[in-house]
């Protein structure tokens, strides 16, 4: 690997960057939104931790890498161009959420964007099968399994505490909440920072850097650090939204949503399997807020948080399907 090889790519390096920061910056409320609304940590505190459990997670594996880079797109017909028009995608579409307090999911940004970008270059077979097959089952894992989980849990929950008094149960979830928080951030760091890996090494093969497909030490480091300092920058309006504006929580009800979305984000990343941390902890909350009652939940934010996430594929893969026809035509490119 030398810089003659590495030069023409740095800037679309630096765009994966871009969108692992916004990653960072727009998901920290994943990890944090409970936490923090049950005031059972403040929020500089709430994001500390998540800054640190997002890191170790992403240094747990790279098989979530390794689908995005490897099994969404075939490496042999995009190019950087393609890999460009997707990031850009992605953080301007997140950013437009994030101005009005809707939390996106920037893995179906990332897959629809490669998608989308994909057909500009190179046409429909540019598109793998096998990995498309893992994102729709991660959308199952993300909404099904993020809802019946909580859903569970938190009524097995309510039958072993029957007997104890509110404030008993507030003292003890209260700690047992923090740490369902990390291991939800560690969760999150598992499976999200895990694919701008992948695309992050899938740049660096199409410039010549690598032989082969595999995630080296400081592309998880550089890759995981990024994520940190979005993190750290926290997105407190999506945090409002999660947190507040679904439905009342306590520590109890924080801890169910936590631990039922963090296991069903780490069973995923075992498999390889991206999916949505946003969907996930999302329909987690919703599933804690049902067990009370149905109007307990505000299914109206609801509405407008699954209205975004549908629009994620469509916008996010014309613009960078626009931005790659544009490039293409412009510079010719493959």
């Amino acid at each position: 690997m030398t810089f003659e090889t590495m030069w023409p790519v740095i800037p679309v390096l630096l765009l994966v960057l871009a969108a692992e920061f916004v990653n960072g910056f727009t998901d920290a409320p994943n990890a944090i939104a409970t936490v923090v609304s049950t005031r059972v940590l403040r929020p500089h505190h709430a994001v500390a931790m998540a800054v640190a459990l997002n890191v170790l997670g992403a240094l747990s594996g790279t098989a979530v890498a390794v689908t995005i880079g490897k099994g969404i797109v075939d490496a042999q017909a995009v190019n950087a161009l393609t890999i460009a028009a997707a990031m850009v995608g992605i953080v301007i579409w997140s950013m437009l959420a994030w101005v009005y307090g809707l939390p996106t999911s920037e893995s179906h940004a990332l897959v629809a964007g490669l998608a989308g970008a994909a057909l500009a270059t190179a046409g429909p077979s540019a598109l793998l099968w096998e990995g498309w097959r893992k994102v729709l089952i991660g959308i199952g894992f993300s909404v099904g399994l993020g809802f019946v989980g909580a859903v569970a849990l938190m009524t097995a929950l309510y039958w072993l505490l029957m007997r104890s008094s509110r404030q008993r149960v507030n003292l003890v979830f209260g700690k047992l909440q923090v740490l369902s928080s990390a291991f939800m951030a560690f969760g999150h760091g598992s499976n999200d920072a895990q694919k701008f890996m992948g695309v992050f090494t899938l740049t660096l093969m199409l410039a010549g850097g690598l032989h082969d497909f595999h995630i080296p030490v400081w592309v998880i480091l550089l890759c995981a650090a990024t994520m940190g300092v979005g993190t750290a920058f926290g997105g407190w309006k999506i945090m409002r939204t999660m947190g507040f504006r679904i439905t009342r929580l306590e520590p109890v009800h924080g801890f169910a949503a936590e631990t039922a979305a963090g296991l069903v984000i780490i069973l995923a990343s075992a498999f390889g399997i991206p999916l949505s941390t946003t969907h996930t902890i999302n329909t987690a909350i919703m599933g804690v807020g049902a067990t009370r009652r149905l109007s307990a939940v505000r299914w109206g934010v609801g509405g407008e948080i699954v209205a975004a996430w549908i629009l994620t594929f469509p916008i996010c893969g014309l613009i960078a399907w626009t931005i790659a026809w544009v490039g293409k035509s412009l510079f010719g490119a493959p």
